[in-house]
C-alpha cells in the first residue's frame, strides 16, 4: 500500500513535538512491514525540499499556512490507490472532501484552549472555527485516529462519529543502550517540553520559587525550546530562581536521556495534552511525572496515585511536589511503576492497529 502523510511539522522541524515523533514512528513501522510512505509537510528555513529521514522519504513546501493549500493540492495529484493521512494539529487539511480518496484523519487532541492562549481574538476564532466545524466535516465519511480514550470523547463532542474512531496509544523508543547514568538528586525536577504557552512551564518556575525556601538544594531542568524562552528565562530572574534553573534549549536524544538519568521528578502543567509522549519517556528513566487532571490525555499517560501524581491547580501541583520530595522511598516506588507501564506501551502492537485502520479504510472505499 501506498500511504502519503500530510502534515503540518515533521519530525525534524525546529517546532516538532509529540505528533511529529508519532507520525513518524508510525511511518518507519509501516515502511518495515512493506509499504510505500511519504510525509508532506511544511518547509522552515534551512530544510531540504526532499529528504530521507530513517528510511521515510519527506517532501517540504510552504510556510506554516501555505503548507495546507499545497498538501491538498499534493493530495490531489495523488493516485486513488494512495491512502492519505490527514494529520490535523488544529487545522485539518480536508483531504477527505477528496471525492472517492480512501483517507485517515489522524488527531492528537482538539486544541479549544490553545487558541485561545496562542492567538487571543479573531485569528484564534478562525482556527477553533476550522478544527470544530471544518475539520469534522471533512472526516465524516472517513476513518480516525486519535491517541487517547480523553481526546476520543473530545471529538465526539466535535461532531466526529465514534464507531469510526480507533484510539492507538502514543509509546516512546526505547533508551539509548549505554552504561548506566549516576544515581538521582532527589531535589532535582525536570520539564520536558516545547516552550510554548500553552505548556504553562511557568508554573513549574512558580513551584520552584514557592518551594525554594524550604528545598535549599531543590533546582529544575528545562528541556526544550520555543518563542516563549526569553520570556521564561527572564520570569525565572525576576522570581529569583535563575541559579536554580538550568534551560538547556533543544538536545539530543542522549543529552535528554542524561538529563533524565539525574531527575526525582517530572513537572507536566501542560493546559492540554492528547496523550504527553514525554511522560512516557521520563518513565523509561523510572522518573514519575505530576500534572493536570485537566489536560485530557495526561489521565491515561500518568496512572494517578500509581506511575505518578495528577492535579487540579497550580496551588495542589506546588503542595503535591513539596509532598513527593519529602517523600523520596514513594517517589522511587512510583517511577518503577512508571517504567513498567513505559515498558507496557513499547510492546503494545500500535503499527498493527494503525495499520488495519488503513486497510478498513481502504476496502471500504472500493466496496
Amino acid at each position: 500500500m501506498r500511504v502519503l502523510f500530510l502534515a503540518w511539522r515533521d519530525v525534524e522541524h525546529p517546532e516538532a513535538g509529540g505528533s511529529e515523533r508519532y507520525v513518524q514512528a508510525i511511518a518507519e513501522s509501516l515502511i518495515a512491514r512493506g509499504h510505500e510512505v511519504t510525509v508532506r509537510s511544511a518547509r522552515p528555513r534551512g530544510l531540504p525540499r526532499r529528504d530521507t529521514i530513517n528510511g521515510v522519504a519527506h517532501e517540504r513546501a510552504g510556510g506554516r499556512l501555505g503548507v495546507f493549500p499545497r498538501g491538498f493540492l499534493r493530495a490531489m495529484r495523488e493516485e486513488r490507490s494512495t491512502a492519505l493521512v490527514d494529520v490535523i494539529n488544529g487545522v485539518p487539511f480536508a483531504a477527505g472532501f477528496l471525492p472517492g480518496r480512501s483517507v485517515v484523519a489522524l488527531v492528537h487532541h482538539v486544541h479549544k484552549t490553545q487558541w485561545k492562549l496562542i492567538y487571543p481574538g479573531p485569528k484564534g476564532h478562525l482556527g477553533w472555527f476550522l478544527e470544530s466545524w471544518l475539520a469534522p466535516r471533512s472526516a465524516r465519511r472517513h476513518r480516525v485516529v486519535t491517541v487517547s480514550e480523553a481526546s476520543r470523547r473530545d471529538l465526539v463532542q466535535l461532531g466526529y462519529r465514534d464507531e469510526r474512531i480507533t484510539v492507538v496509544r502514543n509509546s516512546a523508543p526505547g533508551p539509548c543502550q549505554r552504561d548506566a547514568g549516576p544515581a538521582k538528586d532527589p531535589m532535582r525536577l525536570v520539564v520536558l517540553a516545547r516552550l510554548v504557552p500553552h505548556k504553562q512551564v511557568h508554573h513549574a518556575l512558580l513551584t520552584v520559587q514557592q518551594l525554594a525556601p524550604g528545598f535549599p538544594a531543590l533546582t529544575l531542568d528545562v528541556v526544550g525550546d520555543g518563542w516563549s524562552r526569553s520570556a521564561l528565562e527572564a520570569m525565572a530572574r525576576d522570581l529569583g530562581i535563575d541559579e536554580r534553573v538550568n534551560f538547556h534549549g533543544q538536545v539530543t536524544e542522549a543529552e535528554k536521556e542524561r538529563v533524565l538519568d539525574h531527575a526525582a521528578l517530572m513537572l507536566m502543567p501542560s493546559a492540554k495534552e492528547g496523550w504527553g509522549l514525554v511522560v512516557t519517556e521520563a518513565g523509561q528513566h523510572a522518573v514519575p511525572s505530576i500534572g493536570y487532571r485537566s489536560s485530557g490525555g495526561l489521565k491515561e499517560s500518568i496512572r494517578d496515585g500509581v506511575t505518578g501524581w495528577l492535579v487540579d491547580s497550580l496551588e495542589e501541583l506546588v503542595l503535591t511536589t513539596a509532598s513527593a520530595l519529602r517523600d523520596p522511598a514513594e517517589v522511587s516506588r512510583r517511577g518503577h511503576a512508571a517504567k513498567a507501564y513505559a515498558a507496557e506501551l513499547e510492546g503494545s502492537d500500535r503499527v498493527g492497529e494503525f495499520e488495519t485502520v488503513l486497510r478498513s479504510e481502504f476496502t471500504g472505499r472500493r466496496r
